[in-house]
């Protein structure tokens, strides 16, 4: 066992209830991207008590707590603090209710469906432990409370303040994130271990009539529904089998009437690719399609393209991966595996990928070990519920635990002096 990990335990008692406390609370009050005003009051105030040089408002809320402990790498820690914005089902006696207003200025239900309130708990107890076990280390921490993962804002916003707020760049980049997975257990990968992402508005132009005059129009629905069917063949008929690629049309608004042709269609699509080259191919295929069906149907001016967000890959650098994944073997055991790409995307890698340092993500199960076990065995591990369910909801005990041992046991491959430094862990 690491120095570090060493030190949590004997805060663990002290500890763990107070974090579960502040989970329950995050849980309780969820806020949407950007708008993470009272999440980072918490994170902030927090570090503030423990000793950290707090900056706030990086990338509008964002906060940057920096611990200098003697010379040594600078080592950063990273959650992510916003919430999705959908009503939450899972019957938690903490569950959340809590409405908020869009960027649309809708009024939507907000829940913790991805587990970020897990991260902003982590990252508080992980703080708090390298401040009270100073001897056991030497570097820097910056423990980093980032806003807008969700809508691929937050990393971006938070890098374009960096320099100018006289932040120090990292050395190393780290971060975790809960997923399905049995508690308990600690998954990486060297090299790409989340997809790229990006997120498009179509919109198609055509021109209106009544429904019953169908020759003196150019119908956008139909245009719309060729054009969908044609984007499927993008991933069947120009993406090698030996690569992957996944293209969603998430929406399609038309219309509001049966009998009235209108002028316009609307398409919301989502692309996930693993590889640059698939990517820029499916970009410039999306628009070569939409163009094509809309010059095929007469359409009176070309498609509209719009990017909704868009997510680099997640490619670890697999030096510091083989770094992480000695100090989790050594920490965990079997527990500790190497795992699968996944589908899902991030914005954490826009903080290794802007200062050219290397990055690690990994990912901490939090499904209830007996519940994981039933579905494996009846090969129904789709059934359980993952991120951005509504029935979303990690078990605490053991992930809360094993969280902060992975976080802290990733920062002392970095941060930790002789095994044998004595420490003085304060509570």
């Amino acid at each position: 066992m690491n120095p570090l990990t060493a030190a949590l335990e004997p805060l663990l008692a002290h500890l763990q209830p107070r974090l579960v406390d502040i989970y329950q609370d995050l849980h309780r009050h969820p806020e949407l991207s950007m708008q993470e005003h009272r999440t980072a009051g918490i994170a902030a105030d927090h570090l503030e008590r423990l000793g950290y040089a707090v900056t706030r408002g990086v990338g509008v809320t964002g906060v940057v707590g920096v611990l200098r402990n003697g010379d040594g790498p600078t080592v950063m820690l990273r959650a992510d603090m916003d919430a999705l914005p959908m009503a939450e089902q899972t019957g938690l006696p903490y569950a959340s209710t809590a409405t908020a207003t869009d960027g649309d200025g809708q009024t939507v239900s907000v829940a913790h469906s991805c587990g970020h309130d897990l991260h902003v708990t982590w990252l508080m107890g992980a703080a708090q432990v390298l401040a009270g076990a100073r001897d056991a280390w030497r570097g820097t921490v910056m423990a980093v409370f980032q806003p807008g993962e969700e809508t691929a804002q937050g990393a971006s916003a938070m890098v374009g303040d960096w320099d100018h707020l006289g932040l120090p760049h990292a050395d190393v980049v780290l971060g975790q994130h809960v997923m399905v997975g049995m508690a308990g257990t600690v998954r990486y990968r060297p090299g790409v271990i989340l997809s790229a992402a990006d997120s498009l508005k179509v919109k198609l132009f055509g021109r209106g009539s009544h429904g019953s005059q169908p020759q003196t129009a150019v119908d956008p629905v139909v245009m719309a529904a060729a054009t969908v069917m044609r984007l499927q063949t993008i991933v069947s008929r120009e993406v090698s089998p030996l690569d992957s690629a996944v293209l969603t049309i998430g929406s399609l608004q038309a219309g509001t009437k049966e009998n009235i042709i209108p002028d316009d269609a609307t398409l919301k699509l989502n692309m996930r690719t693993y590889d640059e080259a698939v990517r820029t191919h499916l970009l410039q295929a999306v628009k070569r399609i939409c163009c094509a069906e809309c010059d095929a149907s007469g359409a009176p001016r070309p498609p509209e393209f719009t990017t909704l967000s868009s997510y680099p890959m997640t490619d670890n650098d697999r030096e510091a991966t083989a770094r992480v994944a000695a100090a989790f073997h050594a920490q965990f055991g079997e527990d500790a595996r190497e795992g699968k790409p996944m589908s899902a995307s991030e914005d954490f890698s826009v903080f290794g990928r802007t200062w050219g340092v290397p990055y690690v993500f990994w990912f901490v199960g939090g499904t209830d070990p007996s519940a994981y076990a039933r579905a494996q065995a009846e090969g129904a591990l789709n059934t359980l519920p993952g991120n951005h369910s509504p029935r979303f909801a990690p078990v605490l005990e053991p992930t809360l635990k094993v969280g902060l041992q992975a976080m802290l046991s990733a920062a002392a491959a970095w941060l930790c002096v002789a095994a044998d430094t004595p420490r003085n862990v304060a509570p």
